[in-house]
């Protein structure tokens, strides 16, 4: 595995995920603990552990594509609303030291709770498969 890192596996298609977006840059993919249906996680191929090491060019590619994803899901799901997170250190929530960026639907009144739950991988195949972006 790529630096030992979980997130470059993936982003090699080493470890299999349900990606919702790909380009030369990025990749979009469920989260599979999510907080809701369509919790989204936005990485970029190349690594860096946070945001602070993570080089401007970079940074700006992985936001560009957080905000094509975002629009993409609100339509495709549809959801009311999102967040958007990002954390830095274990501190602050941060588990895979990889930056990246959460795309976290919203849908109507629903308190704001960031808890993970363990995902059913058959509704996130076909969640997927649903939301996919050509």
């Amino acid at each position: 595995m790529k630096n030992n890192c979980i997130f470059c596996a993936i982003a090699e298609g080493e470890i299999p995920s349900f990606k919702v977006y790909e380009d030369e840059k990025v990749v979009a993919y469920l989260d599979i603990n999510p907080f809701t249906e369509g919790h989204t996680l936005v990485i970029p191929k190349t690594h860096s552990e946070g945001l602070l090491d993570t080089e401007e060019e970079t940074l700006a590619a992985i936001i560009t594509r957080v905000k094509k994803v975002a629009a993409h899901l609100k339509s495709a799901l549809p959801c009311d609303g999102f967040n958007i997170l990002q954390n830095n250190g274990e501190a602050a929530g941060q588990t895979v030291k990889h930056v990246h960026f959460h795309i976290v639907p919203r849908y109507g009144n629903s308190p704001i709770v960031f808890e993970s739950h363990a995902g059913d991988m058959g509704q996130l195949k076909a969640l997927a498969d649903r939301i996919r972006m050509a």
